[in-house]
């Protein structure tokens, strides 16, 4: 007889590998399927190019949980976190911004700008602190049904009630305008420099289809300014080995606790009887029982290919499909023989070990978002640019180079042409607009690699090619992620549940999904 396992996991990134990990921990017999022939979703290293190891999809870490690390006992495993130190964004005037983890130096840099937004700059940090204090704690709690009447419901209610209460009146009106302003509209009440508002509206509209003027990019912004690392806010770092050791550390913990993984091993189908979910169908046809299925891709995947939906209340289905994804981002990666060489800083140095931001001016930021707007991609885009060779040189030849480049906008949905037909054009944009900063950079280029969001559709199983498993715009967080009055990891499939970040609190290489599904899954089971 074919073995049943306690909970099979569909998904093989790095919030199935830790709900996995998780259950095991407590005594479940797990199994993990993963249908490419690599863990780690889009958290994964993979040599592109002969010698050349690439973060293919996400790249940098800082929101991975610090209780993930420490309960998984990640360093172990192999984690080492490298600092990320600073943003370097290039001015077309030959100027430049130039922001370091050393506050007083990075002081010093924008007073040469504004001395006024150096002054303004001590207050924005410790509220942007106070802020994420505030949210952190609900990160890992399993969202409130406001509309339930149940005691431990309303408890949650309370609980968010009190700490809003505790907050200074300042805070409060900071948190509620985080809720709803633009990015541009929220840094405006501090800043001045454009320059440095633009570098900073720019985490707001990671991963959304949205410009840095749009209304709801102040809590993007939020939510990628709360990451940490070994215990420091705003802080960035660099995976040894890529982002792929993220989840390869993972998966060394859930093989340890005795977590079973196959890769290409692709499923087909979620196995419902009697409206409960009892395993998986394989693509080969194949079926594996289970006492309940774990779904680390995203809503349109699970509910709408691998259920039939005639299974699902209507209503559920209805919000399955008008669930937004709207992919807006590409990643071009190059192999270099060289460094780039910024005209406005030339040479080597250590302005190139940290994060380079195309993003000169709050204007140049929105020209990019206007052109995806009308279904075409930036021909000038926003580029968040790593060379995670300067700090790793495992990734890449003695003497040579990998360089990440982050790209906005890409929509999915193109008004002319497919992206199969558009890609090269795509690349030559992205390098174009980099050598007007750094004019060898065309001549250093060995190899290219361009992911539109049809590849992360594609090959990593992203819908529309959305890097966060859908976009994160205040209608689609919190107890409204993935959809109203199914928040809390369970679906109305029983023994169904989602841990990917198309749940509570979201996208990015975080984990707590994948933990915060596990704590409910065991909890449910205890029961």
């Amino acid at each position: 007889m074919a073995a049943v396992y306690d909970a099979i996991v569909i998904g093989g990134g790095h919030n199935g590998l830790t709900a996995a990990a998780y259950l095991a921990r407590a005594g479940r017999t797990v199994l993990v399927l993963e249908r490419r022939h690599v863990l780690g979703g889009a958290a994964v290293t993979e040599e592109v190019f002969k010698g050349f190891h690439f973060s293919v999809c996400s790249y940098v870490v800082s929101l991975l949980r610090p209780e993930i690390i420490r309960e998984l006992d990640l360093p172990r495993h192999g984690l080492e976190i490298l600092p990320l130190d600073g943003t370097f964004t290039p001015m077309p005037d030959g100027n430049y911004l130039w922001r370091v983890n050393d506050h007083a130096r990075t002081r010093r840099e924008i007073a040469r700008h504004s001395p006024v937004d150096a002054e303004a700059y001590e207050d924005y940090g410790r509220a942007m602190v106070d802020m994420g204090r505030f949210v952190k704690p609900i990160l890992t709690m399993l969202p409130p049904d406001p509309a339930s009447l149940r005691i431990d419901e309303l408890r949650k209610l309370l609980f968010l009630a009190r700490r809003f209460r505790r907050l200074s009146a300042e805070d409060q009106y900071t948190q509620v305008q985080l809720l709803t302003m633009s990015a541009v509209d929220f840094l405006d009440r501090w800043f001045e420099t454009d320059v440095l508002k633009a570098t900073m509206a720019a985490s707001g509209i990671i991963g959304t289809f949205l410009g840095v003027r749009s209304p709801g990019t102040a809590y993007v912004l939020l939510h990628h300014y709360m990451g940490e690392i070994d215990g420091a806010f705003r802080s960035w770092g660099l995976p040894r080995g890529g982002t792929g050791a993220i989840s390869n550390a993972i998966a060394q913990a859930a093989r340890e606790a005795g977590v079973e993984i196959r890769t290409e091993a692709a499923v087909s189908g979620i196995l419902v009887r009697d409206h409960a979910a009892r395993g998986v169908v394989l693509e080969n046809g194949d079926e594996i029982h289970a006492s309940l299925v774990v779904s680390s891709v995203d809503p349109r995947l699970t509910f709408l290919k691998f259920v039939d939906t005639g299974m699902l209340p209507r209503d559920f289905a209805d919000d399955v499909r008008r669930y937004k994804f709207r992919g807006s981002s590409g990643k071009v990666n190059l192999a270099l023989d060289a460094l780039p060489d910024f005209t406005c800083l030339p040479g080597p140095g250590p302005h190139l070990r940290g994060a380079i931001s195309i993003s000169p001016s709050v204007d140049y930021m929105e020209r990019a978002y206007d052109a995806a707007k009308y279904g075409r991609f930036s021909r000038r885009p926003y580029i968040d640019v790593v060379i995670p060779s300067l700090t790793d040189p495992s990734v890449a030849p003695p003497g040579r180079h990998v360089m990440s480049c982050f790209v906005q906008y890409a929509p999915y949905h193109l008004t002319e042409g497919t992206w199969d037909e558009k890609r090269d054009e795509f690349g030559d944009a992205v390098v174009d607009t980099l050598a007007e900063h750094a004019p060898n950079l065309r001549r250093i280029i060995l190899h290219r690699q361009v992911v539109t969001p049809l590849d992360l559709e594609r090959e990593w199983g992203l819908s529309e090619g959305n890097i966060f498993q859908g976009e994160l715009t205040l209608e689609q967080l919190f107890f409204l992620r993935p959809a109203p009055g199914w928040a809390q990891y369970a679906t109305p499939i029983r023994q169904l549940y989602m841990c990917g970040s198309a749940t509570h609190p979201g996208g990015g290489v975080m984990g707590a999904p994948g933990r915060n599904a596990a704590m409910r899954i065991l909890q449910d089971t205890r029961s």
